[in-house]
């Protein structure tokens, strides 16, 4: 018997709230289960202050927290000046709510965009916050030290990952994502890192395919104009298991390795459906034209992965495909990854429209 998702909230409604018990209202006629203080709870909505942006603890990474915080107006450079409240609340999205105008959304990719306040305004933050609230992320890992003593020091696959990442970075289509380490106090950003898979030194994946089953992808958190190193660097996807909700990975033995890239599970999907995919890379930028996913689902969840996964079987050859992720980027696939560098030079637009 399926059971209603539970949601529940933390912190206090200074300034909020109506708005809180308009969205309260909204998310239980939508089937959602408010409870007080649930174990583990679906979705949580974080009410914080601009003095004060208290974390909600998860006691698992299935629990998506949305932060809520009043302002008398939006800062001039609203990334910048909203982003530290975003992490430092542990937060999926932050909702910043200026009475009179509207509420402002951002999340941790860097995903923003605005609900002016009006007619329906609870039931559209609803519809912006949900997809988020209802994603479950992939970013278990699993290393096995089975990885064939012929490939710990790489191939001329891994090799290609390697080139294809000073290529990125030399058309500057890697960008730095935002310190943590210097937002964050260290407990927390150990925290952050275990609850999202994210390390922080640049955007951006790559990946090609190894045979029938495997495929080598650049890990979460390094810089990806210097992947060197095997089961550090660059690591050996072999599946993923549906029961544990993690990516299994070959390592050498004796390697204490990183993460995947959180993206895993979406690279997984396209290349079990299409043996002609051969290489992919998601990058933070845009192309005119490309079909797009229709909502904002994090990074790293099963949700963005299917959403993924089925524009490129939507497109005309899966094996060239272009697909835009909703306010965060591109994935691209391709015969090789020099293939997909060839079609997309000189064709990339940097600025991510947001809608």
């Amino acid at each position: 018997m399926q059971t209603s998702p539970v949601f529940t909230l933390s912190g206090e409604a200074v300034g909020l709230e109506l708005l809180v018990h308009d969205l309260k209202t909204v998310f239980e006629s939508k089937g959602y289960d408010y409870q007080s203080e649930p174990e583990t709870p679906r979705m949580v909505l974080n009410l914080i202050t601009s003095a004060k942006p208290q974390p909600y603890r998860r006691r698992a990474q299935a629990t998506m927290v949305i932060s809520l915080l009043e302002l008398p107006k939006v800062p001039d450079n609203l990334i910048a000046e909203l982003y530290p409240y975003l992490v430092r609340a542990l937060s999926n999205m932050l909702v910043v709510y200026v009475s009179g105008v509207g509420a402002h959304f951002l999340t941790l990719e860097l995903g923003q965009y605005f609900e002016p306040e009006g007619p329906r305004f609870a039931e559209r933050l609803f519809e912006r916050i949900e997809p988020i609230a209802s994603s479950v992320l992939v970013v278990a890992n699993q290393f096995d030290p089975d990885l064939e003593p012929e490939l710990w020091k790489g191939d001329a696959l891994s090799q290609s990952i390697s080139a294809a990442g000073r290529k990125l970075a030399d058309w500057d289509l890697l960008p730095t994502a935002f310190p943590l380490e210097d937002i964050l106090p260290p407990e927390d950003f150990r925290h952050v890192k275990r609850l999202y898979g994210i390390g922080g030194l640049s955007y951006g994946n790559l990946s090609t395919r190894k045979d029938d089953t495997r495929f080598w992808m650049s890990a979460s958190g390094v810089n990806k104009a210097n992947l060197r190193e095997v089961g550090r660097d660059i690591l050996l996807v072999k599946d993923y298991d549906i029961a544990k909700n993690a990516m299994l990975l070959s390592v050498p033995p004796g390697v204490e390795p990183r993460r995947v890239s959180v993206d895993a599970i979406e690279h997984w999907m396209i290349y079990r459906e299409h043996p002609q995919v051969g290489a992919i890379i998601h990058v933070h930028a845009w192309m005119e034209g490309a079909p797009s996913t229709q909502f904002n689902y994090p990074c790293g969840t099963y949700e963005l992965a299917d959403a993924v996964a089925q524009k490129v079987r939507e497109a005309t050859d899966p094996s060239q495909a272009v697909v835009g992720l909703k306010n965060h980027g591109l994935t691209i696939t391709g015969r090789s990854l020099e293939d997909i560098l060839n079609r997309i030079e000189g064709r990339l637009l940097r600025q991510v429209p947001m809608s």
